[in-house]
């Protein structure tokens, strides 16, 4: 896991894009089964349309034609920040699989995606 967060770390830094416009606040870093790594801001806008660095690094993964995460962890200034609920579930719904993503959740901490979706709706049918 050091090696996404110092990727991760490597991105991070918020800048403005104009008036309660800014964009890396926040970065993450995932790694995927054929060992690449991906990474990506979060975009802040005023009107609730950004995102958050997961989404960014995950559609750099997708750009790529991969959809397995084996390891994810997004930064900010404070340190390691966990998933969003928003975060949890595109993972989850890129692949099935990506249950077993290990996710930080604080400095020297990961945890299966599956524990932070407990309950899981694709777990009622069958899916993941």
């Amino acid at each position: 896991m050091d090696d996404l967060i110092s990727s991760a770390r490597q991105i991070l830094g918020e800048f403005e894009l104009g008036k309660d416009l800014s964009a890396g606040s926040v970065a993450a870093a995932l790694r995927t089964e054929a060992g690449h790594i991906y990474t990506g801001i979060s975009l802040n806008l005023e009107c609730g349309i950004g995102f958050c660095a997961e989404h960014s690094a995950i559609a750099d993964m997708l750009k790529h034609r991969e959809r397995r995460i084996t390891a994810i962890v997004a930064v900010g200034d404070e340190g390691i920040r966990p998933p969003c609920g928003r975060c949890r579930e595109l993972m989850l719904q890129v692949s099935p699989a990506n249950a077993n993503t290990l996710v930080a959740i604080a400095e020297g901490q990961s945890v299966p995606l599956r524990e932070l979706l407990p309950h899981h709706w694709l777990d009622a049918a069958g899916k993941a």
